[in-house]
């Protein structure tokens, strides 16, 4: 019989929401780690972008940063 481990099964997770307004442009990342710590981060970004762009590169940034952390 093997016993399989819950723990082993967990993963890292990324949320994202971008933002585009009159004002400029941004986005929402969060970073969940396999131990449940969320990385929380702010995005301001320096150039006019749609929502849906905002939203792109929040994912690759996102991914860039998870990747970095250990994912």
């Amino acid at each position: 019989m093997t016993i399989k481990d819950a723990s082993q099964d967990r993963k890292w997770l990324l949320h994202i929401d971008g933002s585009s307004t009159a004002q400029g442009s941004g986005a929402g990342i969060v970073i969940t780690t396999p131990q449940g710590e969320d990385l929380e981060f702010a995005i301001k970004f320096n150039f006019k972008a749609s929502n849906n762009e905002a939203e792109y590169e929040a994912l690759v940034i996102g991914m860039r940063m998870a990747h970095e952390a250990g994912a």
